[in-house]
């Protein structure tokens, strides 16, 4: 059986992007040059369009055409604890480190602090009434340039009325807050649970993250409760939230022992 002219079409645009005749981030002919190019009809170049899509090779940006996707080397985090520090991965100067490590170049901008009443999830994470007022801290996050995650922590504002003033302050805090508030404040925290997600990206991470708009590219949400210890037992004082785009994202949790992280992380 004969395949498909679309597929015929598909195949030869996939040889072309594959040998970099069509580069990533560069635009496809335009569908009457393609109709043209392949004596095909409008709706067999559409279909084409809509294999290449699918398979990811390229996308369709509105008002603009039809671009080769640039690829990205995922990159991985490894969300279990250190097991000096007892913190875990993914946050703050500890995910700053592990790109480091990794040969690649961090940034990032912010913090951006505001304060918000805690209501849905969070309140329930933070086990705090709906209304709580709580510090919001948000960072957006890079490696190598690219726009690689977003990252919100929460806490309650009480702390802040105790002596955490730096919480409100839209810079870094020094090694980190849960060192900050052990200082501070004395709590120590003692665990985390990490709460793992696969979602179709809002308008801002779209936007961020510069991401298809047609939802076949999921980011990962990662929710982190921080527990400190008490009297009753562990009981949750911070909450952090992560999206990670899943095509430049991977992650990694390890129980006993394992090999190195660079060894590992030079491995699918």
């Amino acid at each position: 059986m004969a395949e498909p002219m679309y597929r015929r079409i598909a195949h030869d645009l996939r040889q072309r992007i594959q040998a970099g005749d069509l580069s990533p981030g560069e635009q496809l002919p335009t569908e009457l040059e393609l109709r043209e190019a392949y004596d095909a009809s409008r709706n067999t170049i559409r279909d084409a369009i809509k294999w290449l899509t699918t398979n990811g090779l390229v996308e369709s940006r509105a008002g603009q055409g039809t671009f080769v996707v640039e690829r990205i080397t995922p990159f991985v985090t490894t969300l279990s604890a250190d097991p000096e520090t007892g913190l875990g991965g993914g946050e703050g100067e500890a995910a700053m480190a592990e790109v480091r490590e990794r040969g690649r170049v961090p940034s990032r901008s912010g913090p951006r602090v505001e304060l918000l009443a805690a209501t849905g999830n969070l309140a329930t994470r933070l086990r705090v009434p709906e209304g709580t007022q709580v510090v919001s801290r948000h960072w957006e996050r890079f490696i190598d340039g690219t726009p690689w995650s977003l990252q919100t922590i929460f806490y309650p504002m009480e702390f802040v009325q105790r002596g955490a003033y730096q919480l409100l302050e839209a810079k870094d805090i020094p090694r980190g807050s849960v060192a900050y508030l052990r200082e501070t404040l004395g709590l120590t925290q003692v665990g985390y649970r990490d709460r793992i997600l696969v979602r179709t990206p809002d308008e801002n991470e779209i936007r961020f993250f510069r991401l298809p708009d047609d939802g076949r590219v999921s980011v990962i949400s990662l929710m982190r409760t921080g527990y400190q210890a008490s009297e009753e037992g562990p009981v949750p004082f911070r909450v952090a939230l992560t999206a990670l785009p899943a095509d430049r994202n991977q992650l990694v949790i390890n129980s006993g022992e394992v090999p190195a992280a660079r060894a590992a992380a030079a491995r699918p």
